[in-house]
């Protein structure tokens, strides 16, 4: 009596495993999803560079110190301006494009000895600096 279970063709295979992970944590879905929306990288932007980040849930202030180093308010965990380092996006999982705000991913922040992942991103605006003489 053959007591194994049946091996499943690779086409049934497939089929189970997308089936059983959802595509955003896969390799593969997060790639398509990071590279598919609007986002921005924090390490190319000059230092006191100001974002507002809207996300499902929150706004936030976000203010380039160097690199990843930032500034953030807003949110239920920053009612003060903080001091954070900006890890990167992901879609909630733990695939994270570094340095990276991206539409339609969770940002990622590290503040107080503690990981901080946001809903989703709705949106990502510059404040553009006063024009005005000074």
């Amino acid at each position: 009596m053959n007591t194994s279970s049946p091996r499943l063709s690779p086409a049934d295979e497939t089929s189970r495993t997308s089936i059983l992970v959802p595509r955003a944590a896969t390799i593969d879905g997060f790639v398509a999803a990071a590279s598919a929306g609007d986002g921005l990288d924090v390490r190319g932007l000059e230092p006191l560079t100001t974002l507002h980040v809207r996300t499902c849930n929150s706004c936030y202030r976000i203010v380039i110190a160097k690199g990843t180093a930032v500034f953030v308010q807003g949110g239920r965990f920053f009612a003060e301006t903080t001091d954070a380092r900006l890890e990167g996006s992901s879609a909630g999982g733990s695939l994270l494009k570094l340095g990276w705000i991206g539409v339609g991913l969770c940002m990622e922040l590290w503040a107080q000895g503690q990981r901080i992942v946001t809903s989703p991103v709705r949106s990502i605006t510059r404040e553009e600096p006063d024009a005005r003489p000074q």
